[in-house]
């Protein structure tokens, strides 16, 4: 698919991303903006609320690109601007979880997305994929590339997020076995096409496409590009099985699991008790949410 779109490329960079990466990579990635005699915008934002109002504004003000360094959550913040524009999104992911990208067939490293971005920028090369679009219980509506979680992964997100020790990694793993020792079953209300399951489970994920938490692979066979949800459903876990199964989320082969149901659906309704979900591991709400596929929502910025 071709566009041309006038305008300058905007462009968001994270610096926490990738651990400092970014400081040699973004001079490389403008210098060859510039030298395809691309008008460039960095936006400036010290925060993700300063960097959520620019991109609004970016593209608002005739942006005729919007790119991004980061990973999920920078991804998903530029989402919120772009989805259902014609404005392209450009993505060099730097992230420690770069799922939405690779899922959508970006380049995984750096420096082979700058190229491609480049390459696509100059040849006006895109494509369009599926986005999902939430709404939450207070009627607020958000839009998603990835995965949104209801269940185990959430609470986890949920417990680490709100923990100052410690610090990195350490911190989500102690949440993960402090949520291991209060681990029960949910009661869940799930309409799929208005079609209402009840059930009791552990998690819930409805996946646009196939990864998330940097390559776990929670719904494998979920496509951005078929116009449909794909609904993963984990139910009476106890702790062990649920500690054996985690490892096979990596390569999907959990789907196989005699307590892992798998759904297809163009509307999903969430609703229970005490859980807040997560939209590309970043913070929606507690339950009820309503997320609908939204074909074609977006244009990725892609080299042949």
């Amino acid at each position: 698919m071709t566009a041309a779109q006038p305008g300058p490329v905007a462009v968001l960079a994270n610096p926490t991303a990738g651990r400092g990466r970014l400081r040699e990579l973004l001079p490389v990635l403008l210098d060859r903006l510039r030298d395809q005699e691309h008008e460039v915008r960095l936006l400036d934002a010290a925060t993700r609320d300063e960097a959520a109002a620019a991109c609004v504004a970016a593209v608002a003000e005739g942006a005729g690109a919007l790119v991004v360094l980061g990973g999920d959550g920078t991804v998903h913040l530029a989402l919120q601007a772009v989805a259902g524009t014609p404005v392209p999104l450009g993505i060099v992911p730097t992230g420690t979880g770069n799922d939405f990208a690779v899922n959508v067939g970006l380049p995984e490293q750096p420096v082979p997305a700058v190229d491609a971005l480049v390459r696509a920028l100059r040849d006006g090369t895109t494509r369009r994929v599926d986005l999902g679009r939430l709404t939450d219980s207070t009627g607020g509506h958000r839009w998603f590339g990835a995965v949104f979680a209801a269940g185990f992964d959430a609470i986890v997100n949920e417990r680490a997020n709100a923990m100052r020790w410690p610090r990195g990694p350490r911190r989500y793993e102690l949440a993960i076995f402090l949520e291991l020792l209060r681990l029960r079953p949910r009661r869940y209300r799930l309409w799929l096409d208005g079609v209402l399951h009840e059930l009791d489970g552990v998690l819930i994920a409805v996946g646009n496409t196939p990864s998330y938490g940097g390559g776990m692979r929670i719904c494998p066979d979920a496509d951005p590009t078929d116009g449909i949800l794909d609904i993963l459903v984990g139910g009476r876990f106890t702790r062990t099985a649920l500690v054996r199964i985690t490892p096979k989320v990596w390569d999907g082969s959990h789907v196989h699991h005699p307590l892992v149901t798998q759904h297809r659906a163009v509307k999903v309704e969430i609703d229970a008790e005490g859980i807040t979900g997560y939209a590309d591991g970043e913070r929606v709400g507690p339950l009820p949410v309503t997320v609908v596929s939204a074909p074609g929502a977006l244009t990725v910025l892609s080299a042949r």
